[in-house]
């Protein structure tokens, strides 16, 4: 809890240095779990799993062509698998802060279109978590191997089309990959994630 108090009050800091744009983005996860036990042995039965995807935030343009974005994301991490004829699945969600350095390709005389070059951290903690073996629920969220603070960095683009007196819309794709959460036992948690989104940004303190 502490952590997303902490979350919190780094958003509400930001809203006041960045106010030059207010957006909401959702989409889709595509998440494969590595997971290794304190062996070293991956697990290869685990399967790439489906989730959905929010975030809130603010964006402010830096010197030249670089921005600045950050905000709340609220991400579904699942996976599924199946062994010797048992069927499983993890369902998760993690609340986090993303942040995020954009860089603008086209040229400033290009007004209605722009594509971004993006490249950005998340820090996330897990608020949600059941793995279901064979349609058993058991909760992850006390699991060492879920619990404490994921760092997730990741790249990706984004095209944003220009709406006047409106904002723009976007279109837009992140790879990222979690880093290891260890816990006692030396096993190892990882993530990837191919991430496809859509945007609406409202324009605000227009000079």
């Amino acid at each position: 809890m502490k952590i997303n108090y902490f979350f919190f009050i780094v958003f509400l800091v930001s809203y006041q240095v960045f106010s030059q744009e207010i957006y909401f983005k959702t989409g889709k996860n595509f998440t494969k779990y590595d997971f290794k036990d304190s062996s070293g042995q991956s697990n290869s039965y685990l399967q790439s799993g489906v989730g959905n995807f929010f975030e809130i935030g603010i964006s402010n343009p830096l010197h030249n062509k670089f921005s600045y974005a950050v905000g709340f994301s609220l991400d579904d991490y699942n996976a599924i698998g199946d062994y010797s004829n048992i069927s499983y699945r993890w369902d998760t969600k993690y609340l986090g802060i993303n942040s995020e350095l954009n860089y603008s390709v086209l040229p400033s005389s290009i007004k209605k279109i722009n594509f971004f070059l993006k490249i950005g951290l998340k820090g996330s903690t897990i608020i949600y978590g059941k793995q279901g073996i064979d349609g058993v629920y058991h909760d992850l969220v006390k699991h060492k191997e879920f619990s404490g603070l994921v760092l997730v960095p990741h790249i990706g683009f984004l095209a944003k089309y220009s709406i006047p007196s409106f904002g723009s819309l976007s279109v837009g794709y992140n790879y990222s990959k979690s880093l290891y959460n260890s816990n006692v036992n030396g096993e190892k948690l990882s993530f990837e994630t191919n991430h496809v989104q859509l945007g609406i940004h409202f324009n605000i303190n227009e000079k």
